[in-house]
């Protein structure tokens, strides 16, 4: 590895990330604005690459989707939101490609999973549903045999990964329209959105070097890897909460919130609410679940936001105490204004930049957490992959 491909690597690398940071953001505002079915085919929109702006493309999308008018306000947003995923998806590839490129068979795995995804995606749009997905698995199989021959640490490899990774993520995005808004795989889109994000943020800060320079911190890793799977299974949660749109389901105003409907034990189904497979005919857009289904999920998200609360506002402390000052501030700032945003989003009935805002900080918390991980891992030497004559 030369190290002029290690730059290329930590300037794609953070690049990527901050890249990725913005999509959940725009795709937070995206699906909370409603528009996630406003292109009612994938990956066109309405039969067209961008969306219909004149009356006679209006007017042909509306005979050919009667079912589906068209929204020229929401239409945009989801066409564009593509647009950005497929750009990050570049990004993923010339990333995986650069830290591959050391290893033949690993760099032709990569090529070949690519290729295997453009050719997937073509056979979609003929309707030759089978072959697109046998070639979609065979395209994430690739970068993940791809990784596993690497020779070099964890950042490579993750590199390589996170191809798979946004792959799958693409086809999240496409079955949540075939699907109508599935929760669980609007959920999964989140999550998906949220771990290539930290994949990305990991590998940049693993090539920027941050890392603790021996293991005087290692007792700290069991600690911060607890945080960051309360973390995961908390954004999990807020997930199934907004796709099922659960949000408001105690109400919103006074009797709001800590309560819920003004009650302290309202009435609640759980059973219902956290039914994950309902069959694939139904359109979820809007919610199909009663007031009790819902109310227990924002009950139980809520109760996960004081575990998470308590243990991470625990973990901040012990962070700052062992020398890492600014970072357990950062976890201390980031999950404070998070719940303040999930509050407010209650009490003031989901204002759009709010909720939106609330995706976003979720996805700064995850990166405090991971920034803090690589101080307590051992610092690689870089030198050792650079060729002999320039260590």
């Amino acid at each position: 590895m030369s190290a002029r491909s290690l730059k290329i690597l930590r300037g794609l690398s953070l690049l990527a990330a901050v890249f990725a940071f913005g999509l959940v953001m725009f795709g937070a505002f995206v699906r909370l604005s409603n528009a996630g079915l406003s292109c009612p085919d994938w990956p066109t929109c309405y039969g067209q690459v961008t969306w219909p702006q004149h009356a006679q493309a209006v007017a042909h999308a509306d005979a050919a989707f009667p079912d589906r008018p068209y929204e020229a306000h929401k239409a945009w947003r989801e066409q564009v939101h593509r647009f950005l995923a497929g750009t990050l998806g570049v990004m993923v590839l010339l990333l995986a490609l650069t830290a591959s490129a050391r290893k033949r068979s690993a760099l032709l795995a990569v090529i070949a999973g690519a290729a295997f995804a453009v050719v997937g995606v073509g056979l979609y749009m003929r309707g030759e549903h089978l072959w697109s997905s046998l070639l979609a698995v065979c395209a994430m199989g690739l970068p993940l045999l791809a990784a596993i021959q690497l020779q070099q640490p964890g950042a490579w490899k993750i590199s390589v990964l996170t191809l798979a990774v946004i792959i799958f993520q693409a086809m999240l995005g496409m079955w949540t329209v075939t699907l109508l808004l599935k929760p669980i795989v609007v959920m999964g889109h989140l999550l998906g959105g949220m771990t290539t994000f930290a994949l990305l943020a990991y590998a940049a800060l693993r090539f920027a070097g941050v890392a603790a320079p021996d293991q005087r911190m290692a007792d700290l890793r069991r600690l911060v890897t607890i945080g960051l799977v309360l973390l995961f299974c908390q954004i999990a949660l807020g997930g199934w909460t907004s796709a099922n749109y659960a949000a408001l389901a105690c109400g919103y105003g006074p009797g709001s919130f800590p309560q819920c409907l003004g009650q302290w034990a309202p009435p609640a189904d759980f059973h219902q609410g956290f039914v994950l497979w309902r069959g694939v005919e139904v359109n979820y857009e809007g919610g199909v679940l009663d007031t009790a289904a819902r109310s227990a999920i924002q009950l139980v998200h809520r109760l996960g936001a004081l575990v998470v609360f308590c243990y991470l506002g625990w973990l901040s402390y012990k962070v700052a105490r062992r020398g890492l000052r600014g970072l357990g501030l950062a976890i201390a700032l980031a999950l404070t204004t998070q719940v303040l945003l999930g509050i407010s989003n209650v009490y003031f009935g989901l204002p759009l930049p709010v909720a939106t805002a609330h995706n976003g900080v979720a996805a700064l918390l995850l990166f405090t957490l991971l920034a803090t991980l690589t101080r307590t891992q051992r610092r690689h030497d870089e030198s050792m992959f650079l060729p002999l004559g320039r260590r």
